[in-house]
């Protein structure tokens, strides 16, 4: 590793989940992909790659400080003399915590080049966080990013700020790219006569998979949900599918290796959160030539395509089940990977924060 030209990321744990998926995609897509490390405040190796067996191809890249609970001047201490021995010509702080440990380390370490990506806002509501956020800001004076229209104009008023930078999120229009379906469902044991709606995502309340499943009891008896993902509330949700009869037309599918895979086996993509950020799933779902349904939530509606793909409030199961059933009985002649490769290849949000970086700060 060339110490100099080192770019590294810091973000609060490395977990499946859209922020922690962009940092590793930030690490891949680089350049300079040798020359970028990623700091997880929280968290073991060893825990976190059993967790995600993904980190184990970059676990070279990985560096863990296992932070305990609450506010750490160890831990503050602990990444100061990290970039001091390394000394990087950027670092990049993704949401609250890594801004209140890792910018304000650098700033310490004198790194020139210190980035600040808020990827949501909904913590801003919170006094504590939000005086927290602006005191960590004026201390470390990083440039400040926001991954949407709707966060960047939610800090500013949050924080009483202006000059936010917004650069979009951006995947990987290579690897998530239409493919056969019938191929994928053989090949993920999904049933090949339906018409399957998928959702992807951690299996907590916030994303709202028991409204989904709401809305799929109202569907025609042919309509299929499979779902990618694992977490607290599966017990929950297999409960709820067994209680409302629904046990065949459920497929719960636990994490899944081959995403890719997953969204070419749908005939349409759903995401049913109460609460989002800037969600990366419907951005590959789109690339993979599959329609969307989401819930208008956080930035979502930036991420859909405005012809094949469709909004619907939050909590709803009846006009979710609707727009659902009139997008899958649609024909459209575009796909919905157009509106991706223009607006949010990985290629395109990696060069923008370069451009970012190599900016003279006024």
């Amino acid at each position: 590793m060339n110490r100099g030209s080192t770019t590294i990321h810091v973000v609060q744990h490395l977990a499946p989940g859209g922020l922690e998926a962009l940092a590793l995609n930030m690490l891949s897509y680089s350049p300079n992909r040798d020359n970028v490390l990623i700091v997880s405040l929280d968290g073991t190796r060893e825990e976190s790659i059993a967790n995600w067996p993904r980190l184990a191809q970059f676990q070279d890249q990985l560096l863990f400080l296992n932070k305990p609970n609450g506010y750490s001047v160890k831990t503050l201490y602990e990444l100061y003399k990290l970039f001091r021995t390394f000394k990087p010509s950027v670092v990049h702080t993704h949401h609250i915590g890594p801004v209140l440990y890792g910018s304000i380390a650098a700033r310490l370490a004198n790194i020139k080049v210190r980035i600040h990506t808020e990827h949501d806002a909904w913590h801003l509501s919170s006094l504590k966080h939000r005086s927290l956020q602006s005191l960590a800001i004026r201390i470390a004076k990083p440039k400040l990013v926001a991954d949407a229209a709707l966060v960047r104009d939610q800090v500013q008023k949050q924080l009483n700020l202006d000059g936010v930078t917004v650069i979009k999120n951006g995947i990987d229009c290579a690897t998530f790219k239409p493919g056969s379906k019938l191929l994928a469902r053989q090949a993920l044991s999904l049933p090949v006569d339906t018409l399957l709606v998928g959702t992807a995502g951690r299996l907590e309340q916030v994303k709202g998979h028991d409204v989904l499943i709401h809305a799929i009891c109202s569907l025609p008896k042919n309509v299929h949900l499979a779902i990618a993902g694992d977490g607290s509330e599966r017990a929950n949700l297999e409960a709820l599918v067994s209680e409302l009869g629904l046990s065949d037309r459920v497929t719960f599918m636990g994490l899944v290796n081959d995403m890719p895979r997953f969204y070419q086996s749908l005939d349409l993509f759903c995401l049913p959160s109460r609460s989002e950020g800037f969600p990366l799933s419907t951005l590959e779902a789109q690339s993979c030539g599959i329609p969307t349904v989401a819930t208008k939530v956080g930035a979502t509606e930036e991420t859909l395509c405005p012809i094949t793909s469709a909004s619907v409030p939050s909590e709803n199961p009846l006009a979710l089940a609707t727009s659902i059933l009139c997008n899958l009985n649609e024909q459209f002649d575009v796909s919905p990977r157009n509106f991706v490769l223009k607006h949010n290849d990985i290629k395109m949000m990696i060069q923008a924060y370069h451009s970012l970086a190599e900016e003279k700060t006024a």
